[in-house]
């Protein structure tokens, strides 16, 4: 309700008592006297589809004829590392592959030098980008720096300073052929295959990684497309030209991060710094892989694991300007390219932006969209383990036909 799904109820109603009543099944303590909160922005009309966005989001606007708004996505939980587990794995609780090690799994790689799956800054545990009971081939390969400091590897271990190139492959023979003797009187050990796998990419990846994470080719308008050298956009604008620079050399996942949206108090400032600091970026994103002809067949997607209720918490200090709690009820994310119909809205979330009540996706029924249009069935990608097939979607998700192409 503060940037994609504007409430005229809401706005109307900022700083009356709620409405709607709150679920049975969840904590209520201090929102006995809680408030409306109107949006802490204005919304203006954007593209030929007139989509109606916030005016934090001014870079983003122009690509609005290029978005797919979800407006009802839906979540199991509304706390943050159980839900975010559930966004990255499908799963709320259990360890299972997250869903760049299953694209991997299911699509393999592009590029011989490179990993299938790549997390640029990753937020949270390795849990949510691990590859789980699949081939360790399949997990995510975390960069850690995006800065143009040379004593800062993006990628840890991935280099040796102090051993010689000969030297470090004539030590990953010597490992490799005890891992394939090991193999041979097991006769099927799919982890140890993919050890095998991920010792010789690793060895690979010395020579192809030094040149994509050096931005030294690109040109001056395009690290000003993505606000790099700018406040407050330089390392944010850094990590989406680097993952236009994966997906064009062939990883197949790419996931980028970003930290501060958690909003309990003063969310009309902070609201304000994450939009000022990710708006450009992800529109030099968007705008860079559609002039290189990539956005067609590269699906973007954008959202956290839940969003937050049009009502204020009661809870912060003092004379603190007011926040907003979480909601994973009904809450926006937006799909561009790869296949995505753009400039349209789909799903509604009810008069004040709190339950959705038609066209709600769940987490399941993204993730098996997302799989469709990768070309692949996420009920016939799975995997056995412990006695029964495993897949991103669990037992649930269907396929959401009505914003495909």
């Amino acid at each position: 309700m503060d940037l994609y799904d504007y409430k005229p109820e809401l706005v109307k109603g900022s700083g009356k008592p709620i409405p709607y009543k709150l679920p049975e099944t969840e904590a209520t303590v201090g929102l006995e006297n809680t408030r409306l909160l109107g949006p802490t922005s204005d919304f203006k009309h954007q593209g030929e589809c007139g989509l109606y966005m916030s005016d934090l989001l001014p870079h983003t606007a122009r690509h609005a004829d290029d978005l797919c708004v979800l407006r009802a996505v839906q979540a199991d939980s509304p706390n943050h590392p159980v839900a975010i587990r559930q966004l990255h794995t499908g799963n709320l609780f259990d360890t299972v592959p997250s869903m760049g090690s299953w694209l991997s799994y299911g699509l393999g790689t592009e590029n011989q030098q490179l990993p299938s799956y790549i997390t640029i800054l990753p937020a949270e545990g390795e849990r949510n980008f691990s590859s789980a009971f699949l081939p360790a081939i399949h997990q995510g390969t975390a960069i850690q720096h995006v800065g143009s400091s040379p004593d800062k590897a993006p990628i840890r271990h991935l280099t040796d300073s102090q051993v010689p190139a000969g030297v470090q492959r004539r030590r990953i023979d010597l490992i490799q052929s005890m891992n394939r003797r090991q193999l041979e009187r097991l006769k099927v050990d799919q982890q140890m295959e993919g050890v095998i796998e991920s010792f010789e990419l690793a060895f690979r990846m010395q020579a192809e990684t030094p040149k994509l994470v050096n931005f030294a080719e690109e040109s001056k308008e395009t690290l000003a497309l993505y606000g790099i050298g700018e406040k407050p956009t330089d390392k944010f604008g850094r990590q989406c030209l680097l993952a236009r620079r994966f997906a064009e050399a062939g990883v197949r996942f790419v996931q980028v991060s970003l930290r501060g949206w958690d909003h309990h108090g003063k969310i009309a400032d902070g609201l304000k710094k994450e939009c000022a600091t990710s708006d450009k970026p992800v529109a030099g994103l968007l705008a860079d892989l559609k002039s290189r002809g990539l956005l067609d067949d590269t699906l973007v997607l954008w959202g956290g694991e839940f969003g937050r209720t049009p009502h204020t918490q009661q809870n912060n200090g003092a004379g603190e300007a007011p926040g907003r709690e979480h909601n994973h009820h009904g809450f926006t994310m937006w799909m561009a390219g790869g296949g995505i119909k753009g400039g349209i809205t789909h799903g509604v979330t009810d008069d004040f932006g709190y339950y959705g009540i038609e066209g709600q996706v769940h987490i399941n029924d993204l993730h098996a969209t997302m799989l469709h249009l990768m070309g692949l069935d996420h009920e016939r990608l799975t995997f056995e383990h412990h006695g029964r097939p495993f897949r991103l979607t669990d037992v649930a998700g269907n396929v959401v036909k009505e914003i495909i192409a």
